[in-house]
C-alpha cells in the first residue's frame, strides 16, 4: 500500500490554517517536536513515522486518532465518534503485550528464586 505524505501535509496545513495556529502551537499541543511537525507539514523529509506521531497530531487537530493514518494510506478518515480500530500497534495492544511479558518475567524469577533456595539448602553447611 503506497503512502501519500503530500496528502498528510495538505490535511495538516489546511486544518492548522482553519484553526489559526502556528506550527509551534501544533507541536506543543501534540507533544511532537516542532522539527518533526515542520518536516511533515512541508513534506521535506519523507520517512516512516511512528503511528503514535500521526495519532498525536490527529488528536491535537481535533480529529479521530486514526485520521492522518487514513489520509496517509488513501482511506476515508473515520468520524470522530467511531471506535479506534486495533491494528496491533495501538497503545492498548502494546500495554497488553508488556503486561504479558512482565508476567512471564515474574514467573521466571519466581522459579529461579525457588531453584536458588533449593541449591543453597544443599550447599550451606548445616548448623
Amino acid at each position: 500500500m503506497s503512502e501519500d505524505w503530500a496528502a498528510v501535509a495538505k490535511a495538516i496545513n489546511d486544518r492548522v490554517n482553519e484553526l489559526g495556529w502556528l506550527q509551534r502551537e501544533l507541536a506543543k499541543r501534540s507533544n511532537v517536536s516542532q522539527a518533526v511537525v515542520r518536516e511533515i507539514q512541508h513534506h521535506v523529509v519523507e520517512r516512516r513515522r511512528s503511528p503514535r506521531t500521526l495519532e498525536s497530531l490527529s488528536v491535537a487537530l481535533g480529529w479521530h486518532p486514526q485520521h492522518l493514518d487514513a489520509v496517509l494510506h488513501g482511506r476515508q478518515p473515520p468520524e470522530l465518534h467511531e471506535p479506534v480500530t486495533d491494528r496491533g500497534d495501538t497503545l492498548w495492544t502494546r500495554l497488553e503485550q508488556l503486561e504479558r511479558q512482565m508476567s512471564e518475567i515474574v514467573d521466571r524469577l519466581d522459579a529461579l528464586q525457588t531453584d536458588v533456595a533449593t541449591v543453597l539448602k544443599h550447599v550451606r553447611p548445616k548448623r
